[in-house]
């Protein structure tokens, strides 16, 4: 038995556990570096590895390694981490999409090679049972080299079909479709003239173009899922004054949960016991924490910050104000599919047309000279040499250009359609904190305190974790100053900290508990003994780039507003600052959504740029969205568009190149337009030929595609 008990335990040490980690202020591989060293250095960590791109980590650790103990290991490494569910995200998929398209790419190059390789036989003067024997070869290669490859056209043009629309793939596909059959009708009949390699042809270059559009995307998942996976996974349950960790799904209303300091709340509730500061800022943009105490409301998702909080549930699960939240995400992605990219518009004028033209020069042969086999053979010339190819690459080719140097500029594309809204802006709602501001307080004009006040407000900010302190000592330290001897010091979790100083008692902390007066500003008040209380007073620095942006955009006729979740005096203190004469403060995710909704029911055209929880329904919902690589991870994926920096000034020239891109766009369709005017005839009458039309495909291909590159 002691054996069977040995053998058992061994085995659960084996055990492993999988735990997923936010990361939302890493930014380089140095920060790769430095969370995969913290990590794997701690005890019962196997493996930890970080993903930059989507700011997580994930750990294989033994089952009684926590969360919590990574989260509270890599804060003292400097690194912010949150807990997600790894049950509620998928494991992070490889780009199975992106290495289909390459594969179908690799065998229709392969095949029109060697099928191109016949064809120079044929037109150099191979005859009778020669040339037969090269085009039973090249179709022998070129159809299931198109049944495979061409898969992604045939797929979306049934789509289309069954949808009662036609799209760019149903030409393409009848095109490709009736290429073949007419070549292997010639074949067999011992014909001159076979069309495979313009089929294969065909299919190569638009799965190029397929493939270049698609790399310059990132594969972007659910906003929704994302908000779902920040949801606490577990809770603290207290039960009978003893208290034990359960699954978040097992918890019902009315059910007393503790939050530890540093824990993000599980449940939507009412405070029953304890006293601290709540960090709302990812939920609503407020960028001081707020008290929190006795008959107090909580949401899902606020960080509780100084003090420990029991905490009523009064809403769990799917009922919570954060799910709620998820919900109004998903339910604006699925409107963002609503927009029809100029490539489908074009279809619908270009499909028609060149079906009708193939039609009538197959009706107008065959009544003209009673052969059916030469009116087919026309009919699929004209299909052939109007050239979807040139059709097909104008988009890709301008966007994955226009992509490539928006990304040297620090903004990375992620949906195909980005660039055709971006063009069509002439609104941009700005978020506040974490957006136009780092997001993180300065204390401004320490010169106007004594030295005595500097010091002893070190040694008592030293004492709290509080934002407010934490960044008042940093500013303190630099000026190369040491801090009082102030014994005795405790913290008051909600009101701030306190101690003795030469028999005195000093406070730092709230003004209501301080004495001083509430004012607009951002300030902590120090009070020493019976003095007058000092104001320490806060600003949250401009991010770098913003008043440079919104110069521009304003220079250019554009409307900027800014909507924060705020409180009114610090919106209105950044939008003076600005010169920004439109501004909401105090907005829920839900006013943010409703307010933009608005405008674009009024006819104008939201660019949306933010960063936190508070942000994605706005950003979802807005005609286009921008958001920092800083930005918590539903923000990043919920947006069009990631700026991998933290300079705001590429902005205004994202609008710039994404006009030009549609203009390029335009002009290729135009392009391709010509060439159909030049070639249709040329089919029409008869004179076009395998060779004429592969050549007449290539030349609009490399046309289109240089006119592409003058992006660059």
């Amino acid at each position: 038995m002691p054996a069977a008990e040995a053998l058992a335990e061994a085995r659960a040490a084996m055990q492993e556990s999988t735990i997923s980690l936010s990361l939302p202020s890493i930014h380089c591989s140095a920060c790769i570096s430095g969370v995969e060293r913290a990590l794997n250095a701690a005890p019962g960590v196997r493996d930890a590895r970080v993903n930059l791109t989507l700011k997580r980590a994930r750990i294989d650790a033994a089952a009684d390694v926590t969360a919590a103990d990574l989260i509270r290991l890599l804060a003292g490494a400097g690194y912010e981490a949150h807990e997600l569910d790894a049950g509620a995200i998928a494991a992070t998929k490889t780009d199975k999409a992106g290495r289909d398209l390459l594969m179908r790419l690799a065998v229709a190059g392969f095949a029109m090679m060697n099928v191109m390789l016949l064809s120079v036989s044929v037109w150099s003067g191979a005859e009778d049972a020669t040339r037969d024997l090269f085009h039973w070869i090249s179709a022998a290669i070129t159809l299931p080299a198109i049944a495979f490859s061409a898969q992604p056209f045939f797929r979306n043009a049934w789509t289309a079909l069954r949808a009662g629309h036609l799209n760019m793939d149903v030409p393409i596909s009848l095109a490709i479709l009736l290429a073949l059959a007419t070549s292997l009708w010639e074949t067999a009949l011992s014909g001159e003239h076979a069309y495979f390699d313009a089929a294969i042809s065909l299919t190569f270059f638009l799965l190029a173009g397929r493939y270049l559009d698609h790399r310059t995307r990132a594969i972007a998942r659910s906003a929704a899922e994302e908000l779902t996976a920040l949801e606490v996974p577990r809770a603290w349950l207290v039960e009978g004054g003893e208290e034990r960790q359960v699954p978040v799904a097992e918890l019902r209303p009315g059910m007393l949960i503790r939050v530890r300091p540093g824990g993000r709340m599980p449940v939507d509730g009412e405070i029953v016991e304890g006293r601290s500061e709540l960090d709302r800022s990812l939920l609503t943009g407020e960028t001081l924490p707020v008290l929190a105490e006795p008959g107090g409301n909580v949401s899902a998702g606020e960080v509780n910050l100084t003090g420990p909080l029991l905490v009523r549930a009064s809403a769990v699960g799917v009922e919570t104000s954060l799910h709620r939240m998820a919900e109004l995400v998903a339910i604006a992605e699925s409107g963002r599919s609503r927009y029809t990219s100029l490539a489908d518009r074009a279809a619908k004028l270009y499909a028609p047309g060149v079906h009708i033209l193939s039609a009538l020069s197959f009706v107008g042969w065959w009544l003209y000279s009673g052969d059916v086999r030469v009116a087919i053979n026309i009919a699929a010339a004209v299909l052939i040499i109007t050239c979807p190819c040139a059709l097909g690459l104008a988009v890709p080719a301008v966007t994955t250009a226009a992509s490539g140097r928006l990304f040297r500029r620090g903004m990375l594309v992620k949906h195909q359609t980005a660039l055709e809204r971006l063009s069509e802006v002439d609104t941009v709602v700005f978020d506040k904190t974490g957006t136009l501001t780092a997001g993180a307080p300065e204390p401004v004009a320490l010169t106007e305190h004594s030295t005595r006040d500097l010091q002893i407000a070190l040694a008592l900010a030293e004492g709290s974790a509080h934002p407010l302190s934490m960044a008042l000592a940093r500013a303190i330290h630099a000026q190369g100053l040491s801090a009082a001897p102030v014994t005795g010091i405790t913290e008051l979790p909600g009101y701030g900290t306190s101690g003795t100083w030469q028999g005195q008692t000093v406070r730092l902390g709230r003004a209501g508990w301080t004495g001083g007066d509430e004012t607009e500003t951002t300030a902590a008040w120090l009070k020493i003994g019976s003095d007058a209380p000092v104001a320490f007073r806060f600003n949250d620095a401009l991010r770098q780039g913003a008043a440079e942006a919104v110069a521009a955009l304003q220079a250019r006729g554009i409307k900027v507003i800014i909507m924060s979740g705020d409180t009114r005096g610090a919106v209105a203190a950044l939008a003076n600052r600005l010169g920004i004469a439109q501004w909401l403060a105090g907005a829920l995710p839900g006013d943010k959504a409703a307010q933009i909704e608005t405008l674009q029911a009024q006819g104008a055209r939201v660019l949306m740029i933010g960063d936190g929880l508070n942000d994605t329904a706005a950003l979802s919902v807005a005609h286009v969205s921008i958001s920092p690589a800083s930005a918590l991870d539903a923000a990043r994926v919920a947006s069009d568009i990631v700026l991998l920096g933290g300079d705001l000034s590429p902005v205004p020239e994202a609008l710039q190149i994404a006009a030009k891109a549609t203009r390029r766009i335009r002009q290729n369709f135009r392009i391709a337009t010509l060439y159909n005017v030049i070639a249709v005839p040329i089919a029409i009458i008869g004179l076009a030929t395998p060779l004429v039309a592969a050549l007449a495909m290539s030349m609009s291909s490399i046309t289109v595609s240089l006119n592409a590159l003058r992006l660059r």
